[in-house]
């Protein structure tokens, strides 16, 4: 019998202040996930907390990615970006604290929800964070 279990890996770019591309890397991990018979109820998760994730690479750092890697027990996203980092990763889990400008919040954006969604979404979250270097987020997912 074979143990290897079939494991996929995807990289998508993401750019700071690219609101016209925002939310494809995550499409596109939905999409995936779609395609290979994933579960709609881990889909769903995953799709929710990529989008928050993207979204705070594209509001608040230079450039990112988010990379999907995924085999059939279990779904990781990293999404690492070159940003300020977040100077105070407690505080900022508290859901309504955003430290988004009023530029982003007058497109609807940056109501400081994104890491409580991230967190609630998923089964295991990590956040390294450096000031002025970016921040790391690891988000695993699992079937209920």
């Amino acid at each position: 019998m074979n143990d290897t279990v079939a494991s996929l890996h995807f990289k998508f770019e993401v750019n700071g202040g690219d609101f016209a591309k925002a939310g494809d890397a995550s499409s596109r991990v939905k999409k995936i996930l779609q395609q290979i018979g994933a579960d709609q109820a881990i889909i769903r998760r995953v799709a929710i907390a990529c989008y928050e994730a993207e979204m705070n690479v594209v509001i608040h750092a230079r450039h990112g990615f988010v990379v999907l890697d995924a085999d059939l027990e279990k779904i990781i996203i990293v999404v690492d970006d070159e940003g300020p980092g977040i100077e105070d990763i407690e505080l900022a889990m508290t859901p309504g604290y955003s430290t988004a400008p009023d530029s982003v919040r007058e497109m609807g954006f940056g109501a400081g929800m994104g890491l409580p969604n991230m967190k609630s979404c998923s089964n295991e979250m990590e956040i390294h964070s450096r000031r002025d270097v970016g921040t790391t987020i690891r988000m695993v997912f699992e079937n209920a």
